[in-house]
């Protein structure tokens, strides 16, 4: 499957319309079993995730996954009926319009100070969107973050401890 990736900073109008990023319309596409040509994806957007300045937007395959990984935990466990709650309350389906666009409710464009402009950046198997100026400073963070990563290979050595976790 087709991933997400990519950044673009969009126009928001007074109702909250937005464009998504043509490449991401198609990975939604994809990812949407029921989308046939002619018709209009559907994605789920979360926006109470915890620490998260910004929307995060999944392919309903996308979002599948994260259920399922939710349903391997034990039943009645506290880990998922916390998982679930924030997932599966604070998200909600969204289906995008015939011109490529999202509506962001009032609701939604405060949780993310999303005003006259979104950023639509790319993550892979998810999207998000951000307030310009928010998603700037979380990306200056991250560089002090990634800075302080030990080796020569900076960013590229997460993907070696990550290894050795699975092993």
């Amino acid at each position: 499957m087709k991933r997400f990736r990519g950044e673009s900073l969009h126009k928001v109008d007074n109702k909250g319309r937005v464009s998504i990023p043509a490449p991401f319309r198609r990975v939604l596409e994809e990812g949407d079993p029921d989308w046939i040509s002619g018709s209009n994806p559907t994605c789920v957007l979360v926006y109470g995730r915890k620490g998260a300045n910004c929307l995060e937007g999944y392919s309903i395959e996308s979002i599948d996954e994260v259920d399922s990984l939710i349903s391997n935990l034990p039943r009645y466990s506290r880990e998922r009926e916390m998982l679930e709650r924030m997932l599966n309350t604070q998200s909600l389906y969204s289906q995008i319009d015939e011109n490529g666009r999202l509506v962001l409710s009032v609701k939604l464009r405060e949780l993310a100070r999303i005003r006259s402009e979104a950023a639509f950046i790319g993550m892979g198997d998810k999207f998000q969107i951000w307030n310009p100026d928010c998603y700037k400073k979380d990306m200056e963070k991250m560089e002090v973050e990634l800075n302080e990563l030990e080796g020569a290979e900076g960013l590229f050595s997460l993907l070696q401890s990550s290894k050795t976790k699975v092993e």
